[in-house]
């Protein structure tokens, strides 16, 4: 009966040993997940204010901005970093962890040349204020996503046919220019980036698994961080059209 209860007292702390194990590696994993994300939105960041910084001065659009605001050029900056993006989602399992990183700093910067001409619509200002408040939302939905045991998998399908629903919605507007058609689309998008950052967060944390290599942990690493990042970029776009201040 001893040797019983010796047995179960083993089996008890390996069990724990384990689950601490498990727990240390789980948040490395998030850590540089989150890491990778940060350094992706700083390199977006910079990459956006020098571009409007070589685009325009004293009011007047440069050669430069000429280019990539008011040419053909400027629908290669739009679609260039979407191509990019697909590209790496389609190959990144073939692709060194480094290629891959490499990859993901390349797409930051072309999101941030194609989000530079914000600053010819926004104020300074109001793009700072809106980033700060997307960052504080943003912190708290990846929380809730990270600490909860509720399952978010029903919520996420749902959402995912809302992004749809945005994407279609804001072709047909291309061409209707409606108000108040885009003031729907803003507030929804809003609140479908809000719902995909926790799901986005809970979905991230289950892919952890301790014995992967450390190649394929690295991989999926970068491929979270690309996708908070893009949770976030959305959510501020979207959030920049209510508390933007226009020009």
């Amino acid at each position: 009966m001893a040797d019983f209860r010796n047995y179960q007292n083993r089996a008890a702390r390996a069990g724990a040993q384990s689950g601490a194990m498990i727990d240390e590696g789980l948040r490395a994993y998030m850590l540089k997940v989150y890491n990778l994300m940060a350094l992706g939105l700083a390199i977006t960041g910079v990459a956006a204010y020098l571009a409007f910084q070589f685009a325009v001065v004293d009011g007047q659009l440069t050669a430069f901005g000429q280019a990539i605001y008011a040419s053909p050029l400027r629908w290669v900056v739009i679609l260039a970093p979407l191509a990019l993006v697909f590209f790496l989602s389609f190959r990144i399992n073939t692709m060194s962890v480094a290629a891959a990183q490499a990859t993901f700093w390349i797409y930051a910067a072309l999101v941030g040349l194609s989000l530079s001409a914000i600053f010819l619509i926004y104020t300074g200002q109001s793009i700072v204020q809106t980033f700060f408040v997307t960052a504080a939302s943003f912190g708290a939905l990846s929380l809730y996503g990270y600490t909860t045991r509720k399952d978010l998998s029903a919520m996420g399908s749902f959402l995912i046919m809302g992004l749809f629903g945005l994407i279609i919605a804001s072709i047909v507007n291309i061409f209707l220019a409606s108000s108040a058609l885009q003031f729907a689309i803003s507030a929804i998008g809003v609140l479908v980036f809000a719902g995909l950052t926790a799901y986005d967060t809970q979905r991230i944390k289950s892919m952890y698994f301790e014995a992967d290599e450390v190649a394929v942990a690295g991989r999926k690493a970068i491929m979270g961080a690309l996708t908070l990042y893009l949770d976030f970029i959305n959510l501020f776009m979207f959030m920049l059209q209510f508390m933007g201040n226009r020009r």
